[in-house]
């Protein structure tokens, strides 16, 4: 019990820790409240602010905790100062070569009536139009390896005073990352990238990119004809061949794949261009649009390419996570600004279990005694991030007093480790 108290006060001391990096800009009282909001995010493994206030445990009546929570995050909308703040901590961590998945979700709500700003979203999982909201979200991975850094995550409606387009919440979140990444990384985007404008813009920041082609795009071929993207790639066997195994749904499946690539330029563009062809998911080539350098007699650089697009398969498990750990699409605030800074919060949650916990190798004892703790009977999954999530809420949930039982053990466990040599 000792230790499972002290390994508590740990990871109360880094949330603590974690929470002063992210809210150093704010005002004090807004400070405290951030950092109550992402402890009881992590508490609780929920977003209503009801759980999170019981999470707390403060000596006051829930209900007053409640209404001081509900209050602070409806006053002002701060998700933007959040999301450049995960994107500047990100950016450190990031290498040249990872990807930047960009994609268009949704937080499905069937049965609100009074939640300000309701709008009518297309449900990814069940194909279906309903009630809810979008979300913006911009998630880094390695191509090889699990490595996972969330960078931006921002909910919108088009029912808002504020909205203008779903291209200019796209373009937002490319700036708001490029600032601080710059040239960082490589921009791997579904067939909601194929637009006009999201390729001007990324070639225009001179930022490379992968995206998917719907197929009615014409393409400027090698020798100079303008042809129907679909129409080209149906033509290619592929001189390729490889084969990959996906996991879906706790289902391993088996794809015999060909490939292989055309230079190609947009009609509109000068800008030498590849069109790499996929061959063996479906009944039409998959057909991946991309500015960076291929070689296009070594297979091996063909493939990587295509394996730069098959990453955000591993953000998309990754924003799974975060909807389904903290009951995302059970959020109940009834302001749009409440439920734009929530969202945010939720990424900073999400960015110090999979980032900020899993980078530092002075706390990879407390990371492993955290996957220990979350009571895994058959071991560990391939995306852990679900199994750090448990065992912080077992540590946590468990504790007779809140954020702030005994200062004395966050003290004893600074001095302990010089949390000034970690970064």
């Amino acid at each position: 019990m000792e230790d499972f108290n002290r390994i508590r006060g740990k990871i109360k001391g880094q949330i603590k820790r974690f929470s002063g990096m992210l809210v150093k800009d704010f005002h004090k009282p807004d400070q405290k409240f951030i950092t109550e909001v992402i402890y009881g995010i992590q508490a609780s493994k929920d977003v209503k602010l009801s759980n999170i206030g019981r999470a707390l445990k403060e000596k006051i009546s829930l209900k007053k905790t409640e209404d001081r929570l509900s209050y602070n995050i409806s006053k002002e909308d701060i998700s933007h100062k959040i999301n450049e703040r995960i994107s500047f901590l990100s950016s450190k961590r990031m290498h040249d070569e990872m990807v930047l998945s960009l994609d268009i979700g949704d937080v499905r709500k069937y049965y609100a009536k009074a939640m300000e700003n309701l709008a009518k979203v297309r449900d990814g999982s069940k194909k279906e139009i309903g009630d809810g909201y979008w979300l913006c979200k911009v998630i880094a991975a390695d191509i090889s390896g699990e490595k996972i850094i969330p960078l931006y995550n921002e909910l919108y409606s088009q029912e808002s005073k504020d909205f203008r387009s779903e291209n200019h919440q796209m373009l937002k979140a490319i700036d708001t990352v490029i600032v601080h990444t710059k040239k960082k990384g490589i921009w791997a985007i579904d067939r909601g990238g194929d637009r006009n404008k999201i390729l001007e813009a990324l070639l225009e920041r001179r930022q490379r990119f992968v995206i998917r082609l719907v197929g009615d795009r014409d393409l400027i071929d090698k020798d100079g004809y303008k042809i129907n993207s679909l129409q080209m790639a149906t033509c290619y066997r592929g001189r390729h061949q490889a084969k990959i195994v996906r996991i879906k749904n706790g289902k391993e499946k088996v794809y015999h794949l060909r490939y292989d690539m055309l230079p190609v330029r947009l009609p509109w563009n000068g800008t030498p261009l590849f069109m790499v062809i996929i061959k063996g998911f479906g009944e039409k080539p998959m057909m991946l649009l991309t500015n960076l350098k291929v070689e296009t007699k070594i297979k091996e650089s063909i493939w990587r390419v295509a394996e730069i697009y098959f990453a955000r398969w591993k953000c998309e498990e990754s924003f799974r996570y975060i909807k389904q750990s903290y009951n995302l699409e059970d959020i109940r605030l009834l302001t749009y600004k409440g439920l734009r800074n929530m969202v945010s919060f939720l990424l900073a949650v999400s960015y110090f279990v999979s980032t900020y916990l899993g980078d530092s190798l002075k706390l990879k004892l407390l990371f492993e005694k955290i996957l220990i703790i979350s009571n895994r009977f058959f071991g560990v999954p391939t995306f852990f991030h679900y199994a750090v999530a448990d065992g912080i809420y077992n540590c946590l949930f468990s504790g007779k007093s809140g954020l702030d039982e005994k200062r004395k053990t966050y003290v004893n466990f600074q001095l302990s480790l010089p949390f000034d040599e970690w970064m």
